[in-house]
């Protein structure tokens, strides 16, 4: 059986992946594995070990602890409380991030300002 934790780290694998535009081949060769053990890393299947997950967050140039984020979010069953729980897995959701990063800063955080102003407000 997955533990949450794993399917979490996997979907932030997949996650950061899929926004710098990376296949699963080519994170696998610059990891130096195979791209099947990158798809059950990023399902869960397969625990990541420390030393992996260095390699694969220096590939993806994040810090290891990327790959964490948003875990206290989550219920003791592995839901989110506050977001769906397939937000990551959403492709309408990492489209959304990948434009919001295409903006230009001074814009990017007036666009955030806005976007807190309107969730208080709903």
């Amino acid at each position: 059986m997955t533990h949450p934790v794993d399917v979490h780290v996997g979907k932030r694998i997949r996650h950061r992946r899929w926004l710098v535009g990376m296949t699963q081949q080519q994170l696998a060769e610059r990891v130096g594995i195979k791209f099947q053990q990158i798809q059950k890393y990023e399902t869960g299947a397969n625990r990541v070990s420390a030393s992996r997950l260095w390699d694969i967050a220096d590939a993806l140039e994040v810090a290891v602890s990327f790959f964490f984020e948003g875990l206290e979010a989550e219920n003791a069953n592995g839901e989110h409380t506050n977001v769906p729980a397939d937000v990551m897995g959403d492709k309408e959701a990492l489209d959304l991030i990948r434009s919001y990063y295409a903006i230009p800063e001074n814009q990017r955080r007036r666009l955030f300002e806005l976007a807190r102003v309107l969730s208080d407000v709903a």
